[in-house]
């Protein structure tokens, strides 16, 4: 394993990302609510640019089963990543396909040392 600085803490601004190429892979790094989150930009669908996606939120439903009535709630705005190519969603924060929950994108852990951003590969 090996770190690499990526870039200053002020080149993303909260609700961000920046796309580095780090030995060879294409890495998409989010700044979310005070917190960095690394992934591969691949998507496990068909491969495509996922951290290139739109940030956008989705909905969770409720069902009460005594009344019958349900509810759609908006939730997780600007944490949930839509691939570009296919529309698979994915949490940021975590890497998992909101429709698959099984499948998890590739991460890598995150910190920061002297106002750098340094990626662990």
């Amino acid at each position: 394993m090996s770190e690499h600085i990526v870039a200053n803490v002020s080149e993303i601004a909260d609700g961000e990302r920046i796309l580095v190429e780090l030995k060879g892979r294409e890495i998409g790094i989010f700044y979310l609510d005070g917190e960095y989150y690394a992934f591969a930009n691949w998507c496990a669908h068909q491969g495509g640019p996922w951290c290139e996606g739109t940030l956008t939120g989705t909905f969770e439903g409720e069902f009460d089963r005594n009344t019958l009535e349900y509810r759609l709630n908006w939730v997780k705005e600007e944490r949930i990543l839509n691939c570009p190519w296919h529309g698979w969603e994915y949490d940021v924060t975590s890497g998992v396909c909101l429709s698959r929950r099984s499948v998890k994108l590739p991460s890598y852990p995150v910190k920061i040392e002297n106002d750098k951003i340094v990626v662990t590969l």
